[in-house]
């Protein structure tokens, strides 16, 4: 077996040429281990790698750095295991057999340390220092918080680099502890205006020998300085010139707006960049067995073939779906639902060949829905009725025994005879004294659904689907903005939804109905019921998210997934904004369904 070298920080940090080769950072963000092979930098987990084909010295070579990605893939966990390994690779140019999964192309640019502020900035930029504070620091505050917040969810931006603003304060508070390898000099570039609030910010890297690496950026919308972004430039350059860097990595160019900002203060392209992304496949044979077997382990004793067959999440068409089209752009959007019976797994993928851009409410990832349940069971201090409450208290015994019987179903020693108990039944108790309202009512919702046979996730599973398939995936809404509107969700109406429990099995199914039908209104008829249907959930989030998707679809390309309550209002402004919409039919039934509805009296 081949080991890879296990390298010193400084040897690399000297030796660095790209921002990828800050290996402290890059360790620090990603959580895996570095390794140096034949001269390339890897960065890998138990089931994951990332490749940066940059040599640390001399000049590339495919030869080369493709034996070097060979050797490293063998000793990943998940590879000698027989499972399939997660691969990212970054360079100048990669391999031939890797050239089909480019996902990117782009140029670094580079900007020397000694570089002057354009002449044209010199007013500007004094105007900007007179009216904000500069200064440097390593302490990821609130307010950097509800900057990264405001501009991420105003700015489209690609997967990885929406995880650097995601990772940022867990790096910057894991410093106080020391990096997993080497010494990271990780900085904050802030400008403060007069009342406190922050401007503009930039992450720094200083880690590397021979430059400062431009990292990520954002400035405020809500507390707007002219020129804050290029104050904090200037500043960058005179802090590099004076920790003795030979120039400032700018980083990619990412698009034509942030390419200019970049050029205009002199920077050029310094290297070609590419992206591939793929997965590295177990031998067939065991990766068949393997799931096979897992099948069989999982699968109850009496499950025959026909069973099996109908266990697999059932597919229907998708019809809550929308064409909109302006000045010869095509866009759509869909109106989802957070859990359903049914997968759309094959329309959405027809659906996503037609477009290079999906939005949704807000990230669905792993940890922002880990971040979401955690915050769900923290309840805020002394909290009564309102924000933050517990609703032990609220409820009488009598509704809290007959809310269990519908959530959990038959319990007890018979119902274990009859095998029809729930073999992990929510403990209801558990959520109305000690998580948030919100978090209470989507927690036993959901167990009550899972109950009835409901697997699937239309949100999810479009996600899902848009990663697999490459697209950049981007959500609308911060993780801050989302809790608010959680928050907001009222009291009396998730006591009153408890209440009406024995209700909800109808509820379901007039829901599921209207919904394959692609009919909207007799769906929202049937849920009006539901917690989350107010004003201030519904409407005002529809206005920020008309804001927040109208450039992507006037670009066209682009898919848009909103809760289908949403889809009420949205396609009003929709068409204010001068979009004409079409609904998508896609069968014989959907479209004779729609012509007998236009027909009637």
């Amino acid at each position: 077996m081949i080991c890879p070298v296990l390298p010193k920080a400084e040897t690399v940090l000297a030796l660095a040429t790209v921002p990828e080769h800050s290996l402290p950072f890059m360790e620090a963000m990603s959580g895996g281990t570095a390794h140096v092979e034949n001269g390339y930098l890897f960065f890998t987990g138990d089931d994951w790698l990332m490749a940066v084909a940059y040599p640390l010295t001399g000049e590339y070579d495919d030869t080369a750095f493709d034996a070097a990605l060979r050797a490293v893939l063998r000793d990943i966990p998940a590879r000698q295991a027989g499972r399939a390994v997660d691969c990212w690779a970054i360079g100048p140019r990669l391999p031939e057999r890797l050239r089909p999964h480019l996902t990117d192309e782009d140029q670094f640019y580079t900007l020397p340390a000694h570089a002057a502020p354009p002449t044209r900035l010199n007013r500007p930029l004094a105007r900007a220092a007179a009216l904000l504070r500069v200064e440097e620091g390593r302490t990821f505050t609130p307010a950097h918080r509800r900057l990264w917040g405001e501009f991420m969810a105003r700015t489209p931006l690609k997967a990885n680099v929406r995880g650097l603003y995601a990772g940022t304060e867990a790096v910057l508070r894991g410093m106080a502890g020391g990096p997993p390898s080497g010494k990271l000099d990780l900085r904050l570039l802030n400008a403060w205006d007069a009342e406190g609030n922050l401007a503009a910010c930039l992450l720094l890297d200083y880690s590397p020998a021979a430059f400062t690496a431009y990292l990520i950026g954002a400035h405020s919308r809500e507390h707007p300085t002219p020129y804050a972004s290029d104050l904090l430039f200037a500043h960058m350059l005179a802090n590099a010139r004076a920790a003795g860097k030979t120039y400032v990595h700018l980083g990619l160019g990412v698009n034509d707006g942030i390419r200019r900002f970049k050029t205009k203060w002199g920077a050029r392209p310094a290297l070609p960049y590419v992206m591939a992304s793929w997965t590295e496949a177990a031998s067939a044979g065991r990766e068949t067995a393997d799931a096979f077997f897992r099948l069989l382990l999982e699968a109850p004793p009496d499950l025959t073939k026909r069973k099996l067959l109908a266990s697999l999440p059932e597919q229907r068409p998708f019809a809550m779906l929308w064409e909109l089209e302006k000045n010869g752009r095509r866009s759509w959007i869909g109106g989802s639902a957070h859990f359903f019976c049914y997968s759309f797994e094959h329309s959405f993928r027809r659906l996503f060949e037609q477009v290079d851009t999906v939005l949704f409410e807000g990230a669905l990832d792993a940890d922002t829905l880990n971040d979401v349940d955690r915050i769900g069971k923290q309840l805020a201090p002394g909290a009564v009725c309102g924000p933050g409450t517990s609703l032990n208290g609220l409820l009488r015994e009598e509704e809290i025994r007959r809310l269990e019987r519908v959530v959990r179903g038959p319990q007890g020693r018979l119902a274990r005879l009859l095998n029809c108990a729930w073999p992990n039944p929510a403990d209801v108790r558990f959520f109305l004294g000690e998580t948030r309202h919100w978090c209470a009512l989507f927690s036993l919702w959901t167990a009550f659904l899972e109950r009835q046979g409901w697997r699937e996730s239309v949100d999810l599973e479009a996600w899902r689907i848009a990663h697999d398939m490459g697209l950049t995936v981007l959500g609308m809404e911060s993780l801050e903005e989302q809790i608010a509107s959680l928050e907001a969700v009222p009291v009396p109406r998730v006591l009153a939804f408890f209440q009406g429990c024995p209700g909800w099995k109808a509820t379901i199914r007039r829901n599921v109905a209207a919904y394959i039908a692609g009919d909207l209104e007799r769906m929202l008829g049937t849920s009006a019921e539901f917690p989350t249907r107010t004003e201030q959930i519904i409407s005002h989030r529809d206005q920020r998210f008309r804001e927040r998707m109208r450039p992507f679809l006037e670009k066209g390309d682009c898919a848009v997934f909103v809760g289908a309550a949403h889809m009420i209002n949205l396609r009003h402004m929709l068409r204010e904004d001068g979009f004409t919409l079409r609904q998508v039919r896609p069968t014989w039934k959907h479209r004779l369904r729609a012509a007998l509805k236009t027909e009637r009296p």
